[in-house]
């Protein structure tokens, strides 16, 4: 875990590992990094040619036994979606936290079918964590 970020409005440690734990389903090495706006953007830039900050990224290290990759989460954007998206911060997290993994897994949402698959893990695991559908909305 890296908090490359001032901010100490974001998740602890043992929030982190619990939700990476949820999530992953076979053995694996992952570093999960808290930036801000400027490396989120710098990040998505230079890997993806998106000149934005993004909420999360995942990044595959291929043909690695266990399983190998980073995930980075910027915190402003986290932040920022779930006040403008009504949603509890912490539960936010949990969500894009558990996306990320699935990542990491091989899970995409490029194609429908596939999203609908993805969609559905993500929302299993909040629910075993106790935190609500992100794809719905609630009260």
């Amino acid at each position: 875990m890296q908090y490359a970020i001032k901010d100490s409005d974001v998740p602890t440690r043992p929030q982190f590992r619990r939700w990476v734990k949820a999530a992953l389903m076979q053995p694996a090495e992952i570093t999960l990094r808290l930036v801000d706006e400027n490396e989120g953007r710098e990040l998505n830039r230079d890997f993806r040619d998106k000149d934005y900050a993004t909420n999360v990224l995942t990044f595959v290290y291929d043909d690695t036994e266990p399983l190998s990759g980073d995930i980075v989460l910027c915190a402003p954007i986290v932040n920022r979606e779930a006040e403008q998206q009504c949603k509890n911060r912490i539960a936010h997290y949990a969500h894009l936290t558990i996306h990320g993994i699935l990542h990491l897994q091989g899970y995409d949402h490029i194609e429908d079918a596939d999203a609908i698959e993805m969609e559905r893990l993500e929302t299993q695991i909040l629910n075993k964590l106790g935190y609500h559908d992100p794809y719905t909305e609630h009260d």
